[in-house]
């Protein structure tokens, strides 16, 4: 079964584009379970043993520009 986000709401999202450090955790918060499984990788052990594990490096540049992208690109159309 496919699991949806909720939506964030607009006041979270203004709060976000001007700089606001709750909001955008609030944000991050958000997408954490989503930049998680996108950072997850497979990895093998020397007795050919798979497990999976979170690439700490991307996750955190996932982070790092979804920030970037809410402070510098994101743009409010009326």
């Amino acid at each position: 079964m496919k699991k949806t986000l909720s939506d964030i709401p607009f006041s979270i999202i203004e709060k976000a584009i001007n700089e606001d450090i709750e909001a955008i955790d609030y944000i991050l918060a958000h997408y954490r379970n989503y930049i998680i499984r996108l950072s997850t990788r497979v990895a093998r052990d020397e007795n050919n043993n798979e497990y999976m594990y979170v690439d700490d490096d991307m996750r955190s540049r996932l982070e790092s520009k979804l920030i970037y992208s809410i402070i510098k690109k994101f743009k409010i159309l009326s």
